[in-house]
């Protein structure tokens, strides 16, 4: 079976010049470094934060309410920039976040800082969702993989550069003039994207909006990040706080289910689900596998051998490095073919064995060998990133665009909690004295990607468009 690239019936094709597509993604990379950097930048500075407001024991708040924000957001803003117009989504999201970075600039307390940071997440949750809908209106899917291989390398340099800016700010002036630092960044990206997006034309149809439906979706997917940030740090695991979080994001999801299915307009259409589920699960177990990675590798190589944290930190290099030469390999074989599941499959299989031959190299001599096969996972995992988000797009309507975006950053992210979660689990019940939490973790990882390959074996061919639509279902 062959699925379109465009999912749709008739729609009218137009094909933008090269010039206009660097004029899109140029706007839009500017959002995606705001969102990758302030995922990052404010680690370094958490210990002068805790001593300055007198917050040790809830300082975590400053990052767990940001990634919960974003999160909830992120499948709601794409809605929103299907049925509005990118352009009319992305400016107010920026503009939230402006307001939010003056808001934890001139934090007291603890409380105010985290209350800022969730207003940051409230506005970045549609900067990488609308961006990255917007490149669709404008690439063809079969281009799209060459242009993700950029958004890689941005997401590569920024989660290098945040924590070091971040240090070297708070070192030699104050941790405030990290989001103060930001103004200038959002006005860029503001006036940026504002040129970038004008003249798009809006995807699908006005329409009612599932306030209720996305009510419910922030709930749910809250109460599970909460769940998986707050488990065995605030909360032991096996303790009634952690167990009704638990519950209530079962209830919510459930709720939010049995709505949708009454809704007149469902933010989560069942036809649109039915299409990318498959994918949308692959970006989550490859994003699991990604943090995983990311978080035992530093670890590994100071506890196991003996390295200096920011020597571990630089060793982290080679794996960020290498997810973006498999992005830019992977949009380079699309482009040409057309195809993605070969190019899925094999993402997975360099992935799984990367993390096969990593375990098997836990006890070697020198930390170069861990480090090399680390950056073998590294390649497929870049592989998986911009193909996923190429599949998603492809498999849904025109219409549906931000939708399906949205959709597969919100599994993407919840992955990457759990499978950092699950990797600080391991080494906890290991101990960080011996490698077996290490083994357990990079198999588990392996684990992920080998599942991921029962995914694609059950989707269908898809030859990707070389044009794009810019109607909306015939």
């Amino acid at each position: 079976m062959t699925a379109n690239a465009s999912a749709t019936a008739g729609p009218e094709r137009r094909e933008y010049s090269h010039a206009e597509r660097l004029r899109v993604i140029s706007g839009v990379l500017t959002c995606i470094m705001l969102v990758a950097l302030d995922q990052s930048v404010v680690l370094p500075a958490i210990p002068q934060i805790a001593a300055s407001l007198h917050g040790v024991s809830h300082v975590s708040w400053v990052i767990s309410a940001y990634l919960l924000t974003t999160t909830a957001t992120t499948p709601i803003y794409g809605k929103l920039s299907d049925q509005l117009g990118r352009r009319a989504v992305l400016a107010p999201a920026l503009l939230v976040f402006l307001a939010a970075c003056v808001v934890c600039a001139l934090a007291d307390s603890v409380p105010m800082l985290a209350l800022g940071r969730a207003l940051q997440g409230l506005g970045g949750g549609g900067l990488a969702a609308v961006g990255q809908a917007a490149v669709a209106d404008v690439v063809p899917p079969r281009e799209r993989g060459r242009y993700q291989g950029w958004f890689a390398a941005t997401w590569a340099f920024c989660s290098i550069a945040g924590p070091v800016a971040g240090g070297l700010i708070t070192q030699h002036l104050s941790w405030r003039w990290i989001f103060w630092g930001n103004l200038p960044l959002v006005a860029f990206a503001l006036i940026t994207s504002a040129r970038a997006l004008r003249g798009l034309p809006v995807a699908g149809t006005k329409g009612r909006i599932d306030y209720a439906g996305a009510l419910l979706l922030m709930f749910s997917v809250a109460a599970t990040v909460l769940a998986l940030t707050e488990g065995g740090t605030d909360f032991p695991w096996a303790s009634a706080p952690e167990a009704a979080i638990c519950a209530a994001a079962l209830l919510g999801f459930a709720l939010l289910a049995a709505q949708q299915r009454t809704a007149p307009a469902p933010l989560l259409p069942a036809a649109l689900l039915g299409r990318i589920g498959h994918v949308a699960a692959l970006g989550g177990l490859s994003s699991a596998a990604m943090f995983t990675a990311i978080f035992l590798l530093p670890l590994l190589l100071q506890w196991i051998y003996g390295e200096t944290a920011s020597t571990a930190g630089m060793h982290l290099v080679p794996l960020l490095f290498a997810t973006a030469i498999g992005a830019f390999a992977a949009g380079q074989v699309t482009r040409r073919t057309g195809r993605v599941k070969p190019v899925l499959a094999a993402g997975l299989l360099v992935g799984v064995t990367g993390f096969a031959l990593l375990c098997l190299s836990l006890h070697a001599a020198s930390p170069a060998w861990p480090v090399a096969f680390a950056a073998l996972a590294g390649v497929g995992l870049g592989a998986l990133m911009p193909t996923t988000l190429v599949t998603v797009q492809s498999l849904a309507n025109r219409s549906e665009m931000g939708a399906a975006t949205g959709i597969l950053l919100v599994v993407r992210a919840m992955g990457g909690t759990f499978g950092a979660t699950l990797a600080g689990l391991a080494i906890t019940l290991a101990g960080h004295a011996t490698a077996s939490g290490f083994r357990f973790g990079f198999l588990t990882a392996a684990l992920f990607l080998a599942l991921g390959l029962g995914l694609v074996a059950r989707l269908p061919e898809i030859d990707l468009r070389p044009s794009v639509t810019t109607g909306t279902k015939a």
